[in-house]
């Protein structure tokens, strides 16, 4: 697959996954700098990764909440914690994933990924 058909397909599965909103933002507000950014992201994580046939966008989105909240990237959690509602990750599993978390991560960064999956379920009714 070359890279303009990997970013169509990354461009799909982003919208699919954080909701075409989001998306549309995202490159809207990119500048001429940014722009780099996007498009890259949308290209290699979203279409090379992401649109692999060798996991479900479900466990994607499972593997990438224990990971963000293992590093602490509460930006990236916060809209991946919504990417995995629309993937149909259910509050239990989320409970479960940052519990697995605390384990090998630690605690802190479980307490943290709690917080913002709290304020997150608030956010959208869930």
């Amino acid at each position: 697959m070359d890279l303009d058909q990997l970013f169509e397909q990354g461009l799909a599965t982003r919208k699919k996954v954080l909701g075409d909103e989001y998306v549309e933002n995202s490159f809207n507000n990119a500048d001429e700098f940014s722009m780099i950014l996007q498009k890259f992201v949308t290209t290699h994580a979203w279409g090379a990764c992401w649109g692999r046939d060798g996991l479900d966008l479900k466990t994607r989105s499972m593997l990438n909440l224990a990971m963000l909240s293992a590093m602490g990237r509460e930006h990236e959690l916060r809209l991946h914690l919504l990417g995995a509602l629309n993937n149909g990750v259910t509050k239990k599993e989320i409970a479960e994933i940052f519990l697995q978390s605390a384990t090998y991560a630690g605690f802190p960064a479980a307490v943290s990924a709690f917080k913002i999956a709290r304020e997150v379920f608030k956010e959208q009714g869930v």
